[in-house]
């Protein structure tokens, strides 16, 4: 009997609260089925928080979930970015160049922009680090950025920095670490904060490797400041909307602690490279689909461990690390 096929995502719209609507956008990536864009009623239009990839028929997804919700892609009046990856800023200009406005961005993006600027460069630099991690066969070209291009922001995001709406001001938080460039927002009478991939309902975890001295310590520091803001509703980049901040926020703290452990656990058994390490610190999580992504978290942890002084990295190549 054949297996069933999965149904193929589409664009969806719904209402979270009166005046803010959360856009369902469908991802080509395996186990990440969709993300979220946000739009939210400012004057005669809304302000849009991230935009989904940029591929064919992305834009009529966009518009498919703005119909929903009884909008139109000309009613966007800015389009806010959280971060800079392919999921939240793709179609970030398109839209700005259809509805005539602009977009706002943390101005730290070079980690995406340097990618959708040059594939070929940022393939090769993929290579170099897989090489170094003792990756014995070279990565696949990753294909082409699922972004309109480099990211261009009109105006850097930066705290101080006010997003205006109908249901009130946004203030702007630098929170790196899932990425350089990411930011939340935070409406501080309603106590909403849109999270981004900084905080997601199913605790998941995601570094930038290389573009940063530490991007796991930077996001743990990310999460004291998001818990000073005493938020009692997050909006993420995907999944529903859910209530317990805090434990949320917790949660991500225990997971990093437990890989921590898991890479300190296996390296007691002798100096080792990255790619080695692997299987024992992620199991049967550790699948070819998904292999280049856990790679990358896991160079993040060890860099972590290094620059707190529990591991060093010993030259050669591959280099391989070690427990001090």
């Amino acid at each position: 009997m054949r297996k069933p096929t999965r149904p193929r995502e589409v664009g969806r719209g719904e209402r979270v609260l009166p005046g803010l609507w959360r856009l369902r956008l469908p991802l080509p990536w395996p186990g990440v089925p969709h993300s979220n864009a946000w739009a939210i009623a400012a004057g005669d239009g809304i302000v849009l928080v991230d935009t989904g990839t940029h591929e064919s028929g992305s834009l009529a997804h966009l518009e498919r979930a703005l119909e929903q919700v009884r909008l139109r892609l000309e009613d966007v009046r800015l389009v806010v970015v959280t971060h800079a990856h392919a999921d939240h800023c793709g179609q970030a200009h398109p839209i700005a160049e259809r509805a005539g406005c602009e977009v706002w961005a943390h101005p730290n993006h070079e980690h995406f922009s340097a990618y959708a600027d040059d594939p070929d460069a940022a393939h090769a630099r993929r290579v170099e680090i897989a090489r170094q991690s003792g990756v014995p066969r070279d990565p696949p070209p990753s294909g082409r950025p699922l972004a309109s291009g480099p990211l261009r922001p009109d105006r850097d995001l930066l705290p101080g920095v006010e997003v205006e709406t109908d249901l009130g001001s946004w203030s702007v938080h630098e929170t790196p670490g899932h990425a350089p460039s990411h930011v939340v927002l935070f409406q501080a009478e309603r106590r909403v904060l849109l999270s981004g991939d900084h905080l997601l309902g199913r605790v998941s975890l995601y570094f930038d490797y290389g573009w940063t001295p530490d991007p796991v310590g930077e996001f743990l520091s990310s999460l004291d400041t998001t818990d000073g803001l005493g938020a009692r509703l997050a909006l993420s980049g995907h999944g529903r909307p859910f209530a317990d901040v805090a434990e949320h926020a917790e949660a991500n703290r225990r997971l990093v602690r437990q890989r921590l452990d898991a890479v300190l656990a296996a390296l007691r058994d002798g100096p080792s490279s990255a790619y080695d390490l692997a299987p024992a610190v992620y199991g049967e999580a550790l699948r070819p689909e998904v292999a280049g992504w856990l790679l990358t978290k896991l160079l993040c942890y060890l860099t972590h461990l290094e620059r707190t002084g529990a591991v060093e990295r010993l030259p050669g190549e591959p280099e391989r690390w070690a427990t001090l």
